[in-house]
């Protein structure tokens, strides 16, 4: 009943439809020349495989992110480790990459999507056999520490995935109508993503604000500032220039904050990304009473002279509330307005 209620709403939303978007041509060229991999959409009834490739989960977050898919729709194929424990893994690296490639090539899995994200998924690059996960593209979905899985896969095979909500993280209205409309309904795009969050502040770390006025289009890249900062210097370190670059973090002092940016600043191509669209900084405040900036001035600071537009606010990261970002997909932003727009889908 949930779900029918749920697909029905969506659909009587009346999203613009994909046809509608202006300079398809050019966004066309830009997958052509990446040679982007779009996967399959993911069907009503598919089955989805539900995987642990960084933290171990509780059980209480295996059987939420069961309840979740189940909700959706969906089949649920556990990963053989799934349950696997070792030290603060979810595993060997050798089990949770055999889960991804297993994931991948079964005939029966639509889709593959993570539980959980916190620490790992930076181990596995090395050990994953990308072009046996080009030959069996399908939409992974995750956020926090499944960044660096994210950012691998877009750069080695230019495979689409999608930063969303961990199958054990809270999927509410608003984080559905974007599960939806980004991976079940490819005909089907939201409006401007800040219009229906604009009633949805919590607390003073939802207010959006504007750091540098402008717009841009281009593709998407980023994910969570750590697991951008430490990939730097690797062979899998992200490329941001004449791309729209996404940021989102929780639980880190400013100070922190400072210094990661700091860092992308200076060790990446950053200042030539499009443009950058902040999300939702969570808990991210000085502990104690040492001196500090506070996390919006933190960002200002180090974000304004870029002279690129840049806006803080939207839907995603550490919070329930979260929008679907399709990695490499063409999107357009506005700092003044502080919104973004998906330009094509995601998939198929």
């Amino acid at each position: 009943m949930f779900r029918r209620t749920f697909l029905t709403k969506t659909v009587a939303a009346s999203f613009a439809a994909w046809t509608s978007v202006p300079n398809l041509s050019a966004q066309q060229t830009f997958l052509k020349r990446k040679k982007m991999i779009i996967p399959t959409k993911i069907r009503t009834g598919a089955t989805v495989a539900l995987i642990a490739p960084a933290s171990p989960p509780t059980l209480a977050k295996i059987e939420k992110a069961l309840t979740n898919l189940v909700a959706l729709g969906f089949k649920v194929k556990e990963g053989a480790n799934l349950r696997h424990k070792y030290g603060y893994l979810a595993g060997s690296d050798e089990e949770r990459v055999a889960d991804i490639h297993a994931a991948f090539t079964d005939p029966e899995v639509e889709a593959v999507w993570c539980v959980r994200g916190g620490y790992g998924c930076t181990r596995l690059l090395p050990l994953l056999d990308w072009d046996l996960i080009k030959q069996h593209p399908k939409p992974l979905i995750g956020y926090s520490d499944i960044t660096a899985l994210h950012i691998a896969l877009y750069q080695k095979i230019g495979l689409v995935s999608f930063h969303g909500q961990v199958g054990g993280g809270d999927m509410t209205e608003f984080t559905l109508r974007y599960i939806s409309n980004t991976l079940m309904d490819y005909s089907k795009r939201p409006s401007p993503i800040h219009i229906f969050y604009q009633n949805m502040r919590k607390s003073d770390e939802y207010e959006p604000f504007s750091i540098h006025p402008g717009k841009a289009e281009g593709p998407l890249i980023g994910g969570n500032l750590t697991m951008l900062a430490v990939m730097l210097g690797t062979p899998f370190a992200p490329k941001f220039k004449d791309h729209i670059v996404f940021i989102e973090e929780i639980g880190e002092a400013p100070y922190r904050i400072d210094r990661m940016l700091t860092q992308l600043i200076q060790g990446s191509d950053l200042k030539q990304a499009k443009g950058i669209v902040l999300g939702i900084f969570t808990d991210c405040v000085q502990k104690g009473d040492s001196p500090t900036l506070t996390t919006n001035e933190c960002l200002k600071d180090r974000l304004s002279a870029l002279g690129i537009p840049v806006y803080y606010g939207a839907p995603f990261g550490h919070i329930s509330d979260q929008c679907v970002l399709p990695y490499g997909i063409m999107a357009s932003m506005d700092a003044d307005a502080m919104e973004f727009c998906l330009l094509q889908p995601g998939v198929y």
